[in-house]
């Protein structure tokens, strides 16, 4: 690892962070980031190889500079967008906006059951912290200095969150080394993205890249970028070129199988082509691409069927909007859990042995030494993220059970992405709601709920960008190029502190200065999702008789007497059954078709 790769990959790092919010908020542009294989990077990838390399000559890049740069570039890559930065401002100040003109949260008094820290506090000078914020306070030709920005709103709740995040970012990029050997060497994962970047790097000793000597991929890429290229062109000589479409409308044909339709079908059948998503396919097995096209199609159809006997999987069951319990996300979470338990049962011989290694007992087996010491950051940090909560509010039960079903949620969607190449991933699960949906709101109580569901709205709510499968596809790049592991995962920690300080002061002053983005409707929306939920879960127990009880129930007691939600449960037990099932079946029937990983992504 040299110290060019380093410098430049911090450098990656530091100027994805800058730009993001100039980028997405206020030039409106494409995303810069935007999901697990941001174009931003991976595009530039292509311009350095093809462009820059064969004219540096004696000073290009290796292959494994490339690959420690995109390594410490990706690993920023979840802070200045959907991964945090669009809505964490957001979900700290303008809840003191919203309380004003709701009269439903004045009324049940919700502000007074989130911990004040967990929110900005603007009660020094309203005016500048939360006029301001939503209005702006600079002006189109005379913007604000950095002084202007009333950073005293915001000290209090960044010193709370900041710990929290940084824990579970470490405890994540952590965790990735430990898995990376068990994934990658003994069950062999495709890791598609990982191949694919691969693919663009030059080999030890050369400059040239061999893919890029093939008549046939740039046949290839020719058609791909004059399909792009004409179609961009025509926006601009409507009447002189004709659009090569990408976009075909099958809809008519939903009037076949009306029960398709009622499961929410008929937007399949509207299909886009992302040539992308076409290559990345070829990396994969046949049962994992097969499974993951039908998944979709045959999940229209369960939820047809159920909705013809007027069950429904997608409605909320309890609870509002998006972090509501549903059916469909208790269905989700259970299978997440039944591959989780697939691949601890698959790995425990490795896994048992890194933690051997790492808490100083002896072992004959080869462990790789970034492992060990990824074991044991991991158990710190996950200890640490568990003691936050706990100072934070929550009863130490529930700080460690959520930790518990956090770490579950980014590591199934790593393995999502090493798995299938699936760039963009939404589980539409929340560890707030596996615990509301198990315990109820009884025995949870409002405040312990409503810690829950603001953490889930800060740390998980878009996860489209996130860290964990930013480094699992970053540490198959290093090793295919021989890079040390341990090395990248310590400096990929360094850039995500550079990032976040950078990203969030320009953040919090491009916001001052210009008012909160009001075209971005999801980064207002979220803000409202955990109050507009304690709201209807506070009246229910009000209306039912048990509020006073649910605040009065001690640790344990709390777990004596759960009310867990009977659809939610089936849910669960049906995605767990189910993937349990298909990977007995798989590990089984040399032949056997469909992968367990169907039941991860159908209904997401």
């Amino acid at each position: 690892m040299t110290s060019r790769a380093v410098i430049l990959g911090l450098l990656g790092a530091a100027a994805i962070c800058a730009l993001s919010y100039l980028n997405d908020q206020i030039l409106q542009q494409t995303y810069l980031v935007g999901n697990n294989m941001p174009v931003a990077v991976y595009g530039l990838l292509i311009l350095v190889t093809v462009l820059l390399n064969p004219v540096l000559r004696r000073f290009a890049l290796t292959g494994r500079e490339l690959a420690v740069i995109l390594t410490l570039t990706l690993a920023a890559c979840c802070i200045p967008g959907s991964g945090l930065l669009r809505t964490f401002t957001n979900s700290l100040m303008l809840p003191h906006h919203y309380v004003k003109t709701e009269p439903g949260w004045q009324q049940q008094e919700v502000m007074d059951l989130i911990p004040p820290a967990m929110l900005a506090d603007p009660s020094a000078d309203e005016d500048r912290a939360l006029t301001g914020f939503l209005q702006g306070l600079g002006e189109p030709q005379n913007p604000i200095g950095i002084g202007e920005v009333p950073w005293p709103a915001w000290t209090r709740t960044l010193i709370f969150w900041l710990p929290i995040i940084l824990c579970l970012w470490g405890a994540l990029i952590a965790l990735s080394l430990v898995t990376h050997r068990q994934w990658a060497d003994h069950e062999h994962l495709p890791y598609p993205v990982a191949e694919f970047a691969g693919s663009l790097l030059p080999e030890a000793g050369r400059n040239s890249v061999p893919v890029y000597g093939r008549r046939l991929f740039w046949i290839g890429a020719g058609a791909v970028f004059a399909i792009h290229l004409n179609n961009f062109l025509n926006g601009w000589f409507p009447d002189t070129l004709i659009p090569i479409p990408v976009r075909f409308d099958l809809t008519p044909l939903a009037r076949i199988v009306p029960v398709f339709v009622q499961g929410g079908g008929t937007r399949l059948l509207a299909p886009t082509l992302f040539f992308t998503v076409i290559g990345l396919s070829y990396f994969l097995a046949g049962d994992v691409a097969f499974s993951c096209g039908i998944g979709p199609f045959l999940w229209a159809l369960v939820t047809g069927m159920f909705a013809t006997y007027g069950i429904t999987l997608t409605g909320a069951v309890e609870g509002i909007g998006y972090p509501s319990l549903r059916v469909q996300a208790f269905l989700n979470f259970g299978a997440n859990l039944g591959l989780f338990l697939t691949i601890v049962y698959l790995g425990r011989r490795y896994y048992l042995s890194v933690l051997r290694r790492a808490v100083g007992l002896r072992c004959q087996d080869d462990v790789p030494p970034a492992a060990v010491w990824g074991m044991r950051v991991f158990l710190v940090l996950a200890g640490a993220f568990t003691g936050l909560l706990w100072a934070a509010g929550l009863a130490w039960q529930f700080a460690l059970l959520y930790t518990a079903a956090i770490v579950i949620f980014f590591l199934m969607i790593s393995r999502v992405m090493a798995e299938t190449g699936m760039f963009y991933v939404q589980p539409y699960w929340f560890p707030c709601g596996v615990l509301w949906g198990l315990f109820g709101a009884q025995a949870l109580g409002l405040r312990q709920l409503m810690i829950l569901l603001t953490l889930s709205m800060v740390l998980v709510v878009d996860p489209r960008e996130s860290i964990m499968p930013f480094m699992s596809t970053s540490l198959k790049l290093l090793d295919l190029r021989r890079a040390g592991l341990g090395k990248a995962g310590a400096w990929s920690g360094v850039a995500v502190v550079l990032g976040l300080a950078i990203a969030l002061p320009l953040t919090l002053y491009f916001q001052y200065d210009r008012g909160v983005s009001q075209w971005d409707g999801w980064a207002r929306a979220v803000p409202r999702m955990q109050f507009e939920n304690i709201t209807l879960a506070k009246q229910k127990l009000d209306v039912q008789g048990t509020l006073q009880q649910s605040e009065n129930v001690p640790g344990w007691r709390r777990f004596a007497s759960p009310q867990p939600n009977a659809a939610c449960v089936a849910g669960l037990v049906a995605g767990m059954g189910l993937v349990l099932l298909f990977s007995a079946a798989r590990i089984r029937f040399t032949r056997w078709p469909l992968h367990p990983i169907l039941f991860l992504t159908w209904a997401t």
